[in-house]
């Protein structure tokens, strides 16, 4: 019980006193699963590779990234997204993108929630490691008029630089 009570004193308090590093700049990569099998032509997983840029000044920020999903249910995929991020070392988010791809950008957006540890390696350099689930997105495959649900569980890595 000692050593959760002196990782949460770490995780939570101590990253407070690093407020110069307000801007940072990063990317990372995700492992992503579609919640529901989709097809058995279609990959269901697969990785995606991002960029972005946070502002975070005290324990509420946020971050704007642009996610590339490469063969993404069968086509590549662009997808900006934005999140509000509330804690330091640990922390949650909500955001929503916006998936671009085969021309055009879908319907609907995708929300998101997001829960993750980010922690200071060196001085202005920051790692992240989260879990993020995204839903209300549906998506046409190239091959079929059906829209399939494109619920989507992914864990990511990221290194930051502050600017």
């Amino acid at each position: 019980m000692k050593i959760l009570l002196s990782f949460l004193f770490f995780a939570l308090i101590l990253p407070l006193h690093a407020q110069e590093h307000l801007n940072r700049i990063g990317g990372g990569m995700n492992y992503w699963v579609a919640v529901d099998d989709i097809t058995s032509e279609t990959d269901d997983d697969g990785f995606s590779y991002f960029i972005s840029y946070q502002r975070r000044p005290q324990l509420i920020g946020w971050d704007l990234a642009l996610e590339f999903l490469p063969d993404r249910f069968g086509e590549d995929a662009l997808a900006p997204q934005f999140h509000f991020l509330i804690g330091q070392g640990i922390y949650a988010a909500a955001g929503a993108g916006w998936v671009h791809q085969d021309g055009g950008f879908v319907d609907d957006p995708f929300f998101s929630l997001r829960a993750g540890l980010n922690f200071q390696v060196l001085p202005g350099v920051f790692f992240d490691l989260f879990g993020n689930y995204r839903f209300n997105e549906k998506a046409e495959l190239s091959d079929s008029d059906t829209k399939i649900s494109t619920d989507t569980v992914f864990l990511g890595v990221a290194l930051r630089f502050s600017l």
